[in-house]
């Protein structure tokens, strides 16, 4: 009797060691899994936070040029890369100057610039000839490529292109030849600002009308329809 409960205590016993030993090996794995994982985050983390090193010129470039280079960057004439070798061979060398200029031209904040339709500036920070309507159409659909939120960015898309066609001095169907897209997606962005300056003639066109039939004044007319005078200068030009 006393042989055989010694036996089932000896087995309860090797039992609970192994499944003791079960546990500690799985705990002790996930506390190495959990580790690592921590590990791997922080990693991530310090990744994202990491400023990207600047090009030594375009730093050379801001100190030079702050009001095109500085904190609201302006759309670059037609040249600008002879005109700052020219101005500066030793500061400035060609090569490295061909690199930071592309790094800078490739800059969201530059395509930005290019995509709101402000005129080319010269180093003087003056403006001397518009961005061709080819350039401000192809950087507005880069924006929207690049937005992290699609809705919003595809909002902003069609507005911007509304304006781009509008001060384009195209007519819309003129737009619409020169710029349609294989893409699908893109060229319904330009369906909609289309449709957008169609709407928009189409307001204009009838307040022109009432207007010349009203016999009032602009400021007179504007005050009937609860428009802005200034609004309704433009809008009746």
């Amino acid at each position: 009797m006393r042989m055989e409960h010694h036996r089932s205590s000896l087995l309860t016993a090797k039992k609970i060691g192994r499944t003791a030993a079960r546990l500690s090996t799985k705990n002790m794995t996930t506390t190495q899994d959990s580790t690592i994982t921590a590990r791997a985050s922080r990693g991530q983390t310090a990744a994202r936070k990491a400023p990207r090193p600047v090009h030594p010129l375009l730093q050379k470039l801001f100190e030079l040029y702050p009001r095109l280079f500085g904190a609201r960057f302006l759309p670059l004439k037609v040249g600008v890369f002879e005109d700052l070798v020219a101005a500066h061979p030793e500061a400035l060398p060609a090569a490295e100057l061909k690199v930071a200029l592309g790094l800078h031209t490739r800059s969201t904040r530059y395509i930005e610039a290019v995509a709101s339709g402000l005129a080319r500036h010269d180093l003087g920070a003056k403006p001397v000839e518009p961005v061709a309507p080819e350039h401000v159409h192809h950087a507005i659909l880069e924006l929207y490529k690049r937005g992290k939120a699609p809705e919003r960015a595809r909002q902003r898309a069609v507005e911007q292109l509304a304006a781009a066609i509008e001060v384009s001095g195209l007519s819309r169907e003129g737009y619409r030849e020169r710029f349609t897209s294989p893409d699908d997606n893109l060229q319904s962005l330009l369906e909609d600002a289309l449709s957008i300056v169609a709407q928009k003639g189409a307001r204009r066109e009838a307040l022109q009308n009432a207007f010349r039939a009203s016999g009032k004044t602009v400021v007179e007319f504007a005050e009937m329809y609860g428009l802005d005078p200034r609004e309704a200068k433009r809008l009746l030009a």
